[in-house]
């Protein structure tokens, strides 16, 4: 059954990492997110077909998340290993080819499960994205079918209404009126 998670403390996490440069490891807790917003999203394997050209496009907005004071972290059920060795292939061999932020390994399913994304039959993640505010509080989650890949621009999107603070019509972009309450 589906579970709600907007509105509620993000589930606490702390999982291994393969650093963005494909040489370190490193480990991270929700806690380190702190006072910054968090777009966590979970994908369901390395080396699969989906999953890179989602993973990359991220990274190449880097700079764009982190100019609204946004971390990336991306979350399989692979090892840190398995992790690393796909960030180290190049992208013209369906690898990533190094990244701007970090890939954890949640290979004990334990967030996967908190977050409520886990095939349990399968043993790994769908695409599941969640916006975190700086002060833990999940406010937003989506979840998709293992093959659909997902929207950085949308993404951005609902990140920039999230913190215009206030009510955001439809189709709604920075800059833009929001709506007033009557």
């Amino acid at each position: 059954m589906a579970q709600r998670l907007v509105g509620l403390p993000a589930p606490d996490f702390t999982m291994e990492t393969a650093l963005g440069n494909g040489k370190d490891f490193g480990k991270v807790s929700l806690s380190d997110y702190k006072g910054k917003w968090l777009v966590l999203f979970f994908y369901p394997l390395d080396f699969t077909f989906v999953c890179p050209t989602e993973i990359i496009a991220l990274s190449d907005a880097y700079e764009d998340f982190k100019d609204l004071d946004a971390e990336i972290l991306g979350v399989s059920t692979d090892s840190i290993h398995s992790h690393r060795a796909w960030i180290n292939t190049p992208r013209d061999k369906n690898g990533l080819g190094g990244l701007n932020y970090p890939l954890a390994s949640d290979i004990l399913k334990t967030t996967a499960r908190s977050y409520g994304v886990l095939d349990e039959e399968g043993g790994v993640a769908f695409r599941g994205l969640f916006i975190i505010d700086p002060d833990g509080i999940l406010r937003y989650q989506v979840v998709t079918d293992m093959n659909i890949g997902r929207s950085v621009d949308e993404t951005l999107r609902v990140l920039q209404a999230l913190q215009a603070g206030g009510l955001c019509p439809a189709n709604w972009r920075p800059g833009e009126a929001l709506l007033q309450a009557k």
